[in-house]
């Protein structure tokens, strides 16, 4: 096993993964010791490049967003991350552990002990009730019926379901199905919850509801989550950061703020143009120095977001004061900042 440079914090580490589809696809990586092979590199060998040379680290607790096109190689990193698909090269740090070198039997522990996941189709088991399928994986587990069974019904009123624990899968609307995908897959209390488009499936408005409830149940758990998604909308309003994935390579990694204030690509700054900036650009990005000669407003956190405050400019021709942690004073934000933002999209 190679040495693990994690840093503390940090709960699943991804260096220099692939997965090429093709003949010889591992001769053919071999061949490249000096630099990492390019798209055409891989095209010209008459390989499908699905992901390529992807490194990344996801830190414990928070929500990390795998985003892209369709395409793009975002479900199959995803399933690189947990192992259900073999890397073609490449290590894949979980807790210290590198997956790619464990057997299948550790494997299979890992995910039925250590992660949830949670896909697009809900997956639910049709001739089991919702207690039934909440449950399932703990009876896969070998766990006693009631004490299960207890950790089901502690599930499904976690994700607001009490009451349904009867119902089978048929009897309820698409939005209570994924509640209970979810469910499921936090009965085992994973350490790493992996997410595939889980929402994608449901209609705008139930959408919303479970983005919502998928937040507030993150506030109460504070899980260490890989969240996959082709839409940046729902990206920047649930990633702590965002990976922007694009012909199987990962263009950026940061924060929504970063990828729109300072894009790496032009296929990153194309693909952030449209998001409304007032929504994601916190007062950090566009405070400025205070001016001594000015009477300030209203105090406000250094990352409240920029829509947050643009009633307060446009009825006061005060400039609000930002503060940081602590409470002190670090600059100001004016209504010339703001109109610059949501008029030009400069900043």
């Amino acid at each position: 096993m190679h040495a693990d440079n994690r840093s503390n914090n940090t709960k699943l580490v991804c260096r220099n993964v692939w997965k090429l589809f093709g003949e010889n696809a591992t001769q053919f990586l071999a061949g490249f010791s000096e630099r990492a092979p390019e798209l055409k590199d891989v095209t010209n060998a008459g390989l499908i490049g699905a992901v390529q040379n992807c490194n990344m680290e996801v830190h414990d607790g928070e929500i990390f967003v795998i985003m892209g096109l369709s395409g793009s190689g975002k479900s199959t990193l995803l399933r690189l991350l947990s192992r259900l698909i073999e890397p073609t090269a490449g290590e894949i740090y979980f807790n210290g552990e590198d997956l790619a070198a464990l057997s299948k039997k550790r494997m299979i522990e890992i995910r039925r002990h250590n992660m949830g996941m949670v896909f697009q189709q809900f997956a639910l088991l049709p001739h089991l009730t919702v207690m039934g399928n909440v449950a399932f994986p703990l009876e896969v587990q070998g766990v006693a019926r009631a004490e299960r069974e207890n950790k089901a019904l502690e599930m499904i009123e976690l994700v607001g379901l009490k009451g349904r624990e009867s119902y089978y899968p048929n009897e309820l609307s698409g939005g209570q199905q994924q509640r209970v995908g979810i469910a499921r897959s936090l009965a085992v209390e994973p350490d790493l919850w992996f997410l595939d488009e889980p929402f994608s499936a449901l209609d705008p408005l139930i959408r919303r509801e479970m983005q919502d409830e998928f937040l507030r149940l993150q506030k109460l758990l504070h899980k260490t989550i890989v969240f996959v998604t082709h839409d940046f909308d729902e990206a920047i309003r649930l990633g702590d950061r965002i990976a922007i994935m694009k012909d199987g390579r990962i263009d950026q990694i940061g924060t929504a703020e970063e990828l729109i204030v300072d894009p790496a690509t032009d296929y990153v700054k194309e693909f952030t143009k449209n998001i409304p900036r007032e929504k994601v650009l916190t007062l950090t990005s566009i405070m400025q120095p205070v001016d001594s000669n000015l009477t300030l407003g209203d105090s406000y956190s250094a990352d409240t977001k920029v829509s947050e405050i643009t009633q307060v400019l446009y009825n006061s021709n005060q400039p609000i004061r930002v503060t940081n942690q602590t409470g002190e004073t670090i600059g100001m934000v004016d209504r010339e900042s703001v109109v610059k933002i949501l008029m030009s999209g400069e900043h």
